[in-house]
């Protein structure tokens, strides 16, 4: 009996927790707000992080020489069939 009503008051727990999450939901899912007062555009406004560009271009200087990196150890394994991690390991690839 007392497992009983322990088993039911979880579930009325449970129905009462998912019934409403403080969101208004365009479709299933999508169920982003902005919070009030934040503008609908947000470039221009107190809101705009106004990236710097040299900044931005870090990730892609990043990316292009770890491409170049992965090509040469791609090359190395091709030509030898031993791979080398360390780049600077590698004759000829610095």
């Amino acid at each position: 009996m007392k497992t009983l009503a322990l088993t039911a008051f979880a579930f009325a727990l449970a129905g009462a927790a998912s019934a409403y999450d403080g969101t208004n939901c365009k479709a299933p899912g999508n169920c982003w707000e902005p919070k009030p007062g934040y503008p609908d555009q947000v470039a221009g406004s107190k809101y705009d992080p106004q990236h710097d560009p040299a900044e931005l271009s870090k990730q892609q200087e990043s990316i292009t020489g770890m491409e170049a990196r992965n090509a040469a150890r791609v090359a190395h394994f091709k030509a030898t069939g031993e791979f080398v991690y360390d780049v600077k390991k590698i004759p000829g690839a610095n």
